[in-house]
């Protein structure tokens, strides 16, 4: 299939849509707490301490300590099963050639062990359509893989696999082969409780300094395109990034974080934590919940 990429595949200079691999500023939360007791600390304690951006003032109630504890299986459940591959699609709806891999996204969303997610780039609005789902954060990630990857230039379709390889549109065998491989990850439990999405990170032993991120995305969206390459197309669209977070570093300790839903986009339907070494590396742990 094709792709929409710069220089050589395209006569079009892509150095522009290489930006400066700078850390777009992030979001933090305070973990809830992190030593090895984290969870049953956080049972024992009555209040949270600091603002909403350090870990929310509140008295804890039986269905917090319940919440808790079903967290607490949660984490024992991944730890027993290999984490989802990771599969990051890198999409415009002004690129004609990305149709197709939207389609696999779609076919991959179903699965129960592959977690697939469309990070819309802005880089091709000027050929005639405004993406309407395009962020400046997809663009960021995307130049951070080229740069980790080694590539010359950043293009769409691109599919990202873990974090660790990436291959042009809905390269079927590169999924199937990630799929074949030992995934035995981070345990990652996430829920969504009341206001709030609590996501725990459980413990392992030697692990690798890693970042937690939060993805939060819609599921399915079927977009008109009016003018540009996809002109009198209509797109249908799966799992949209609508917002990209880092809620904290993680270093092998069982670590809690708790975020508020009214923070997260309004058309977010969904929510991914990734675990995710640090310098956007090898993505080690995954789950994904429902906000609705």
């Amino acid at each position: 299939m094709g792709v929409c990429v710069g220089a050589p595949f395209r006569r079009r200079s892509h150095l522009r849509n290489l930006r400066p691999l700078w850390i777009w500023p992030a979001i933090l939360w305070r973990p809830v707490s992190t030593d090895g007791n984290a969870i049953f600390g956080w049972l024992a304690r009555s209040t949270y301490h600091g603002n909403a951006a350090r870990g929310l003032p509140m008295k804890r109630s039986l269905r917090e300590c319940v919440a808790a504890v079903a967290m607490l299986c949660c984490v024992a459940v991944t730890n027993a099963q290999p984490r989802p591959v990771v599969v990051e699609l890198f999409t415009s709806q002004g690129c004609s050639s990305c149709p197709p891999a939207d389609d696999y996204v779609g076919k991959l969303s179903a699965r129960s062990d592959v977690l697939a997610l469309s990070f819309h780039v802005d880089y091709w609005d000027d050929l005639g359509w405004r993406d309407r789902f395009a962020l400046a954060q997809s663009v960021e990630r995307q130049n951070n893989y080229a740069r980790n990857l080694r590539r010359s230039s950043v293009y769409t379709p691109q599919l990202v696999v873990d974090g660790r390889d990436d291959h042009v549109g809905s390269d079927g065998k590169a999924v199937a082969e990630a799929l074949s491989e030992n995934r035995d990850g981070v345990p990652v439990g996430v829920s969504v409780r009341d206001a709030d999405v609590l996501v725990e990170i459980g413990a392992q032993a030697g692990a690798p300094p890693s970042e937690v991120m939060l993805v939060a995305y819609l599921r399915h969206a079927v977009s008109a395109i009016g003018r540009g390459e996809n002109a009198g197309r209509t797109l249908e669209e799966f799992n949209i990034v609508r917002d990209i977070r880092a809620l904290g570093p993680w270093q092998g300790q069982v670590q809690s974080f708790r975020v508020p839903r009214s923070t997260l986009p309004r058309d977010a339907t969904d929510v991914a934590v990734l675990v995710q070494r640090s310098g956007q590396a090898l993505i080690i742990g995954a789950a994904a919940h429902a906000l609705l």
